[in-house]
């Protein structure tokens, strides 16, 4: 019998994300921004929604979700300056470990209403840890509060050293856009 040519597993998505999935509407049409290699793809596909994974490397992507019709793969650069590529009517956005402060304030815009972003990624003090060191990397205290506190409903939100996966200062963030559990 041939070897079968399966895709190498990928790490668990983040607790933090898994503990908001719940904020998206059931089934609804998920942004995986920056997607990796597809660990919130994977955990947002086992719980039958609709997603569009974007990254600029797409190969573990594809490797992973080519033949799920209910998953799009986008390869995009992020950073290229260029307009937002992506559309609207997101019912849930999820961006873990990637900061480019150009497109936070387009992140509310392509919300659905009733939408949520869960956002998880490096603070500055994570230096002491590792990569990221770069300060266009890293947050600033209670930077996502900032952007995003005045636009959407925040749910929950965090910053601080975790110890696990590794050692590192994040800052996560659980937010709506309009009221908590209204009917869009």
């Amino acid at each position: 019998m041939p070897p079968v040519n399966t895709p190498p597993a990928v790490a668990a998505p983040s607790p933090w994300v898994e503990r908001f999935l719940s904020l998206i509407r059931p089934g609804g049409r998920v942004l995986d921004l920056a997607a990796g290699a597809g660990r919130h793809t994977q955990a947002l596909r086992e719980k039958n929604y609709e997603v569009i994974a974007v990254d600029r490397d797409t190969a573990a992507l594809r490797a992973r979700f080519a033949a799920d019709r209910a998953c799009t793969i986008m390869e995009l650069d992020l950073e290229d300056g260029g307009p937002w590529r992506l559309g609207g009517g997101f019912d849930g956005i999820v961006v873990a470990n990637y900061l480019h402060r150009p497109l936070l304030s387009l992140l509310v815009d392509a919300l659905s209403p009733g939408g949520a972003l869960i956002y998880e990624t490096f603070m500055t003090g994570n230096e002491r840890f590792g990569k990221p060191t770069n300060p266009d990397f890293l947050l600033r205290p209670r930077e996502l509060l900032a952007v995003f506190g005045g636009s959407l409903t925040i749910v929950a939100f965090e910053q601080g050293i975790v110890s696990t996966p590794r050692p590192a200062a994040v800052q996560r963030l659980a937010a709506v856009k309009g009221e908590i559990g209204a009917v869009p």
